[in-house]
């Protein structure tokens, strides 16, 4: 976890399509987003796709990779397809954090790696990595259709990173016939999709969720459809209360921000070089973790402090920084408290730190 970020559990990544900030901000074919959603949100004033990198299949595997491995096209990934595990479910994997897609309209029983309807396979960034699309019981398991995201929810089985992609007339992109705008279809689905979200206890307990788009439309001031683009965050630990700020961003910053939350490193391709979205959420207040007693003398024990209490609590070892055990378990009383090194390996130490599950 970042310094300097809350103590984020699930996130919740929402995709939409092709419309630059000042076709979304103060217009009133998104009567949700602006009269609703951004009154109660924090957002970004200047936030842009990574320079040049379009069409939109790019953007969506920069979004998990920091990089467009140096496809600029819609190419299917038979085509298209990256031969690496320098990605966002790798990372997620090798740390045991739980992901997973909702792309509407799949039907859950096959590799969706094709386009479908108003499913697009180059809005879904994990197909085009064979490590995830070659094993069908593992991408069948995390690839699922939209319809299960609420019930999911409801039934507490959410994982910590969900990467929600609508369909091609609800995330913006087409126009539905009779339908007076894109952005309407997608204001509607978003008020719809945030309702479900919010009740949730995935979101109330220190939930997150980022909405944004994957790239600008051509317009007389956007003309590379770079942006700005649209970044909103809504989450109990946002600032929100239409807090924004004009720190620039790109889709490097979001990723760099939801590995800081997973503890994900190394980060990912140009993750290194970004801003993350601290200024968004609440001034972090971490609990410090200090030696109290032991090593070379004794038992070792450390003493707990800033803890909140009623959170449980673990003393977590590793010699790598990679795998991590458990070695002692307590849910906090008072705001300080000891945690004793039990089962600490002999030897080398190596590394400690506090996590709360």
């Amino acid at each position: 976890m970042a310094a300097d970020l809350p103590e984020i559990r699930t996130v919740f990544l929402i995709m939409m399509e092709n419309h630059s900030w000042e076709t979304i901000r103060d217009t009133n074919r998104c009567p949700y987003i602006n009269q609703v959603l951004l009154p109660r949100a924090s957002f970004a004033e200047n936030y842009y796709t990574p320079t040049n990198n379009h069409p939109s299949e790019p953007n969506y595997i920069w979004l998990v990779a920091g990089t467009n491995f140096g496809a600029l096209s819609d190419q299917p990934p038979s085509v298209n397809a990256h031969l690496t595990t320098n990605h966002l479910a790798f990372q997620l994997d090798r740390v045991g954090v739980s992901w997973r897609t909702y792309q509407e309209d799949i039907s859950g029983n096959d590799i969706p790696d094709t386009n479908n309807g108003n499913y697009a396979v180059r809005h879904n960034p994990f197909m085009f990595f064979p490590g995830i699309t070659s094993d069908f019981g593992y991408c069948t398991n995390h690839v699922r259709p939209f319809t299960e995201l609420a019930p999911d929810l409801a039934a507490g089985r959410a994982a910590r990173f969900n990467f929600i992609t609508p369909n091609l007339t609800n995330d913006m992109h087409n126009l539905s016939p009779g339908s007076p705008s894109t952005r309407t279809q997608g204001d509607r689905w978003l008020r719809e999709t945030l309702a479900v979200i919010t009740a949730s206890t995935a979101y109330q307990d220190r939930g997150a969720v980022f909405i944004t788009w994957d790239e600008g439309a051509e317009t007389a001031t956007d003309p590379t459809r770079d942006g700005p683009i649209g970044l909103i965050v809504l989450s109990p630990l946002g600032k929100g209360g239409g807090y924004h700020n004009s720190v620039y961003y790109t889709h490097s910053s979001t990723l760099r921000t939801v590995q800081e939350i997973f503890s994900l490193r190394p980060f990912l391709g140009d993750a290194a070089n970004a801003n993350d979205l601290a200024d968004l959420f609440q001034t972090a207040s971490s609990p410090r973790l200090s030696l109290a007693t032991g090593f070379p003398h004794g038992p070792v024990k450390f003493q707990v402090t800033g803890a909140e209490p009623g959170r449980a609590y673990e003393l977590r070892n590793s010699t790598d920084l990679l795998h991590w055990s458990v070695l002692s378990q307590l849910v906090a009383t008072d705001s300080v408290f000891e945690l004793p090194a039990t089962n600490s390996p002999d030897g080398d130490l190596g590394f400690f730190r506090l996590y709360s599950p």
